[in-house]
């Protein structure tokens, strides 16, 4: 099938490079897009941040731009929409572009030796779709009385119109519609492009980890985004044409009204599936980068394919963790705690094949192969905390307040954004034909995990101590007057993580246009992607290769001297 996929190549500017239906420029417009998005997300945590170490003083140099009506104050409304944006943008608006709408983009037609993914002007119509929805949500914070204040998950009645008056609320869950649309549009796309157009030989038993991580997300993408579409229809719904679905009873005049835990029923039975929507394409990335930079095949190969698809099928059932707080049936509470337990086994099989992999390996430690032990030590922080979330007792204490916070922000984003970094690094060469420097990169990784670490371990200590999340201002409880040092430790070390982004944009923005020729092989590694040449032509293949080895043929003894690996289309030498 892959041999007959063939599109003319275009000749028209905005063919080419604006409406274009090639996957390569695709991936380079979510990479972008996602890059940029990232960067106002970040500009959010540090006004945050601010406000959190500083209550009531004003914004430094930027303050009386961004806030005149208040002489460059935070005030609480705005505090709140910052916290809810920034949410919503480094969720659904940088790394979902980066991890999934790039990564996969590029990857997958690549890696399974096909000329483009199966559906090209649907490939087209999601990035343009996700675009729409970031220009909503971006135009929210300028309307009248303000961008939402919700917070991320939108919950009832604070985002209907008993609390959330104006158009902003209004906005933002339009722009999750049109971003969940571009994500169902993506993961059918991706989901018939493995099934159907894979290289002859490339089985499924062959397939790289980073293909089966994106597969994988692409069905709960299909599966679970259009339950968070129904909650956003709803939403709009009562906010626009005032019916009560999620509006209470006992706020309504005249009877009727509906139940705001329906919303949540429907946000977490999306949201938690979204978590390991980010991770299993992370997963699957540092599962192919550890192998290839340890010069080892991956460890428990099979291992990690079916624990990868355990935690897809489990992730459906554990929901319920996030609502222990909401009068859940005990009986109900239980059972998702128990699942919620069980989840984390085929998490620490995928945990200990990773270190199995590096463990005597003849590691190169180059850029990409850093990120990907720094997803193994902020994943290992992060799921060892989320024991605690899980269970009920624990989490009555926890919930809400800023343990939650630290966990949630290693578990997913921190592992999430260290393995697209990785993966970035990583593909850099053969999308721009030339390499990021190495000096800038581990300056920007260490400078990276030190204070990103901090901070959310600072933020298991404030939570533990009771500190609750979206609140202004936190001095002013005396019981917590006494952390405020920790706020503001945490604060400079937030300000540190993001000055260290501006090492990242000098790197990226230098290299793409003069670094260092990139050769056609740079990592040395077997798969597919790496045995096209530098440029890629528009086809990818002028012949669709035959695959007759697997992905992670490293240091085999039946290989020449001064060679330990092979291509997925070579022979392997008899021992």
């Amino acid at each position: 099938m892959s041999g007959d996929h063939i599109h003319a190549e275009p000749t028209n500017f905005f063919r080419k490079h604006v409406f274009s239906v090639d996957h390569k420029v695709i991936a380079k417009q979510f990479l972008w897009f996602g890059l940029v998005w990232l960067g106002i997300g970040g500009i959010m945590a540090m006004l945050i941040r601010w406000q959190l170490a500083n209550p009531g003083d004003p914004v430094p140099v930027i303050g009386s731009f961004l806030f005149p009506r208040t002489g460059g104050v935070i005030d609480p409304a705005t505090y709140n929409t910052l916290f809810t944006m920034h949410g919503t943008i480094m969720i659904f608006l940088g790394l979902t572009p980066l991890i999934i709408g790039c990564v996969g983009n590029w990857a997958i037609p690549l890696m399974i030796g096909a000329r483009d993914m199966i559906f090209p002007l649907l490939n087209c119509l999601s990035f343009w779709t996700v675009f729409a929805g970031g220009c909503v949500g971006f135009y929210s914070l300028f309307v009248p009385l303000g961008a939402t204040e919700a917070g991320w998950t939108g919950y009832p009645t604070l985002s209907t119109t008993v609390n959330g008056l104006g158009s902003g609320e209004t906005l933002w869950a339009i722009a999750v519609f049109l971003i969940g649309a571009s994500s169902i549009m993506g993961g059918i796309n991706y989901m018939t492009t493995v099934i159907r157009l894979r290289a002859p030989g490339m089985t499924w038993g062959r397939l790289p980890l980073t293909v089966w991580g994106l597969f994988l997300t692409s069905a709960l993408n299909v599966l679970f985004i259009p339950v968070i579409g129904s909650a956003m229809l709803l939403l709009i719904m009562d906010r626009v044409f005032g019916t009560t679905f999620f509006v209470p009873a006992s706020i309504m005049q005249g009877g009727g009204g509906g139940d705001p835990i329906l919303y949540q029923h429907l946000f977490w039975i999306f949201g938690h599936p979204e978590v390991y929507i980010l991770i299993l394409p992370a997963w699957g990335i540092i599962g192919d980068l550890l192998s290839f930079f340890a010069r080892k095949p991956a460890f428990g190969y099979r291992a990690q394919v079916g624990a990868m698809t355990a935690v897809t099928v489990l992730s459906a059932v554990v929901y319920g963790h996030h609502m222990f707080t909401t009068g859940l049936s005990a009986m109900l509470g239980e059972s998702f705690m128990l699942l919620t337990m069980i989840i984390s086994v085929p998490a620490e099989i995928l945990f200990f094949s990773w270190l199995h992999t590096i463990w005597r390996g003849n590691i190169r430690f180059t850029v990409p192969m850093l990120w990907s032990v720094g997803v193994i030590f902020v994943f290992g922080l992060g799921g060892l905390t989320g024991i605690y979330c899980a269970t009920i007792g624990t989490d009555i204490f926890l919930h809400d307040t800023y343990f939650i916070v630290g966990h949630f922000h290693l578990t997913m984003a921190a592992s999430a954004l260290f393995a697209a970094f990785g993966a970035i690094v990583f593909f850099f060469p053969k999308m721009f034909g030339r390499m990021m420097s190495p000096l800038l990169g581990k300056l920007h990784f260490w400078l990276t995990i030190i204070p990103l670490v901090s901070v959310f371990c600072m933020m298991f200590v404030m939570g533990y101590a009771g500190m609750p999340r979206r609140y202004y201002d936190h001095t002013s409880m005396e019981f917590l007057a006494s952390l405020q040092h920790m706020n503001k430790a945490a604060t400079h070390m937030a300000f540190l993580l993001g000055s260290a982004q501006l090492i990242f944009v000098f790197n990226f923005i230098k290299s793409r246009w003069f670094g260092k020729p990139a050769s056609t092989n740079p990592w040395e590694v077997g798969t597919l992607d790496w045995q096209t040449e530098t440029p890629l032509p528009h086809y990818n293949f002028k012949d669709i290769p035959t695959v007759v080895t697997g992905p992670h043929e490293f240091s085999h003894p039946a290989l020449p001297e001064g060679r330990d690996w092979i291509s997925m289309t070579e022979e392997l030498p008899s021992a």
